[in-house]
């Protein structure tokens, strides 16, 4: 399985937004996008402003989007392709497959304070769904699936200690029972609840060419 190794800071740096992959750390102070001298681009030309092309403008919302749910260009060319086979409109079909996998869902209940994070939970062996162990952060989870954590101190300890640190609000199509360390997929999610500022259409002409 592929993966992304290298420092994370660089990447919201690039993409001039904050992609929360370090969880909370990303709301103090010591995010690089909050402090004056580092909330520019990475490199040693960063300085030099220029004006981007068409290219480079699509370009950028399909890379904001792979950083953001922590896929790469393999994996994400073929979510465009499901995408594409859908009766619904493409861009909005492919950011629900973005949403309806295990580690954003993860995330998005507060088992873990990153997707980077989730992903790890997930390969790890800490989360069940449906009562069975997944090791797989990319399954596509289904309206009606249950969420749940390995009955294991340890487990159930490391779930916990995230659930405290906070994160963000849990959306209206997912349901949590944190007495429990349950959640639900209470229904498939929209386009509403993308929670970084993206223009699907973009992506789109940059994938169709």
């Amino acid at each position: 399985m592929g993966r992304y190794i290298g420092p994370v800071c660089r990447l919201c740096r690039r993409e001039g937004i904050k992609l929360m992959l370090k969880g909370a750390r990303c709301e103090t102070a010591k995010c690089a996008m909050e402090r004056q001298w580092r909330n520019r681009p990475p490199g040693m030309h960063a300085w030099r402003k220029r004006k981007g092309g068409d290219y480079e403008v699509r370009l950028r919302e399909k890379q904001k989007v792979k950083r953001y749910y922590g896929v790469l260009e393999r994996q994400f060319t073929l979510y465009f392709r499901m995408a594409e086979r859908t009766k619904a409109n493409t861009g909005e079909a492919l950011l629900q497959l973005l949403e309806r996998r295990l580690d954003n869902v993860v995330y998005k209940l507060g088992f873990a304070p990153s997707h980077r994070a989730a992903r790890a939970c997930i390969a790890h062996g800490h989360i069940h769904v449906n009562g069975r162990r997944v090791n797989r952060p990319s399954l596509l989870v289904q309206q009606g699936d249950k969420v749940t954590v390995k009955a294991s101190d340890r487990s159930r300890n490391f779930i916990r200690q995230a659930l405290g640190e906070g994160g963000p609000a849990v959306q209206a199509w997912l349901q949590l029972d944190a007495q429990h360390l349950e959640g639900t997929v209470a229904a498939l999610p929209t386009r509403e609840d993308v929670q970084i500022p993206v223009e699907e259409q973009l992506i789109i002409e940059m994938c169709s060419r």
